[in-house]
Formats: structure tokens, C-alpha cells, sequence
């Protein structure tokens, strides 16, 4: 008995419809983002722990690198190239002001990762962000501009 190589999903992508696109089976979410040109969503350690192919599917932040394409079957993915409304403005700046991207490896992660705290309004002291933050690697910063430019954003729109 052989196993079947490929299947049929349809999905969207930052409000783009893909419909009945045949993946291989064994294809994670990130490889296929990537290979349709969203280069935003990084490929880091492939294990789901520095968090730089963070995406977010159904209104939840995933590591897309965890998640096979299959898995993403009528579903809604948003990446870091689809977050562009009035906060993420908001957020990018920031990150801008308090020269957060530094080399910009773990930017999208960082980003998307963000989103999901303003997202639940909570009003976050320092250490509560570093906590919100810790499944992403950064290498440059120290974390301590991202934690700046993610501290500014929350009391911005508080």
C-alpha cells in the first residue's frame, strides 16, 4: 500500500483565496509560504522554538515550521506581510523609533508576536512583555529596544 504524496487545500492568505492547491503531505506551512513569495514568515530553527516563522492562523499566533500545509485546510493565515492596518503602523514605527529590527531576522516573529499582545488589551508591565516575548530568539537587541517599542505601542493605544 502506498501513501498518497500530495492533497487539495484551500485556505486563504491575508485575505487571498487558495483554493484546491495540491501540497505535498510532508510540506510544512512555512516552506509553502515562503515558496508563494511571503518571505516574511523566517525559517529559524525548524522546531518551533525561536519563533521567527510565526504566523497567525485563525486569529491564533502559530510557528508555521510546527504546522504541515495540509493542516491549514479551510483556514484563515494571516502573516507579517498581511498586518498592515492603523496599530501595526503603530508597531512598526516603534520598533523604528526604539531601533528594534535591528538585523531583522526575528522581526516578523517579533511582529506577529506583538499583534497577539495588543490584541488582548491588557495593559502589560515590563517584565509581564519579556514574559510574552520569550518564545522568540533575538540575537541583536538584547530585547531590550523591542520591549521599549512594544511598552510605547501598548501605552499609545490604552
Amino acid at each position: 500500500m502506498s501513501a498518497k504524496n500530495s492533497v487539495n487545500i484551500s485556505f486563504s492568505v491575508n485575505g487571498e483565496n487558495f483554493d484546491d492547491v495540491t501540497v505535498p503531505t510532508r510540506q510544512h506551512l512555512a516552506d509553502y509560504l515562503r515558496s508563494q513569495g511571503l518571505t516574511g514568515t523566517h525559517l529559524g530553527c525548524e522546531q518551533g522554538a525561536c519563533g521567527a516563522c510565526t504566523i497567525e492562523m485563525d486569529g491564533v499566533a502559530v510557528r508555521s515550521c510546527l504546522v504541515l500545509a495540509s493542516q491549514a485546510n479551510g483556514s484563515s493565515i494571516t502573516t507579517v506581510e498581511g498586518f498592515d492596518d492603523e496599530v501595526m503602523q503603530k508597531v512598526k514605527n516603534n520598533f523604528l523609533k526604539h531601533n528594534a529590527f535591528q538585523c531583522g531576522f526575528c522581526s516578523p516573529g517579533m511582529l506577529m508576536t506583538t499583534k497577539e499582545i495588543i490584541s488582548s488589551k491588557k495593559k502589560l508591565s515590563r517584565d509581564e512583555i519579556r514574559s510574552e516575548i520569550s518564545g522568540n530568539y533575538c540575537r541583536c537587541t538584547g530585547y531590550q529596544s523591542i520591549v521599549d517599542a512594544i511598552e510605547e505601542t501598548i501605552n499609545e493605544i490604552n
